[in-house]
């Protein structure tokens, strides 16, 4: 059995995560605080869906296994903890979105990370004490930035006959 996007999707469970703990949060125009680390995350939700073709539902514990070595390897747990509920939330969502639609991958990736940024966004924030609109509405579009690219790609695959 050929793992090598779940492997990935754990492993970039735990980069997202010790990033949070070492780059710092920026202030926007507003006066929010916002991580930059945000950016990069959009392609978690893409790689979680590239795993779930791999190994179907079980890729529920490879997010509890990424969440678990995080917890035991970031310099701040808390980041941990609020990353493990966020992604607990989530990746639920954005799991059965991909599961239960029946639609080709790109219109799978696209809808399951519209869907999934934003809670994920919610709950990581309020997890770390920066819950904002201003926040929540930073890290979806930055998220979706990444989302997009690959539903781009993807899309453009699907189309090629044969």
């Amino acid at each position: 059995m050929r793992l090598k996007f779940t492997m990935f999707y754990v492993a970039l469970i735990v980069a997202v995560n010790y990033a949070f703990t070492q780059v710092p949060p920026i202030t926007l125009p507003d006066g929010t605080i916002w991580p930059p680390v945000a950016l990069i995350v959009g392609f978690v939700f893409v790689v979680r869906d590239f795993a779930q073709r791999e190994v179907g539902h079980r890729v529920l514990l490879a997010m509890l296994a990424g969440a678990g070595l995080s917890y035991y390897m970031v310099k701040d747990p808390s980041v941990a903890v609020a990353s493990a509920a966020a992604f607990a939330v989530s990746e639920l969502v954005d799991w059965a979105v991909y599961s239960f639609t029946g639609r080709p991958l790109s219109q799978r990736i696209l809808y399951s990370s519209a869907l999934g940024a934003p809670i994920d966004s919610a709950v990581f924030l309020g997890g770390i004490g920066l819950l904002s609109a201003t926040g929540v509405a930073a890290m979806t579009l930055s998220k979706m930035a990444g989302a997009l690219l690959v539903w781009w790609i993807v899309r453009r695959r699907e189309a090629v006959p044969g």
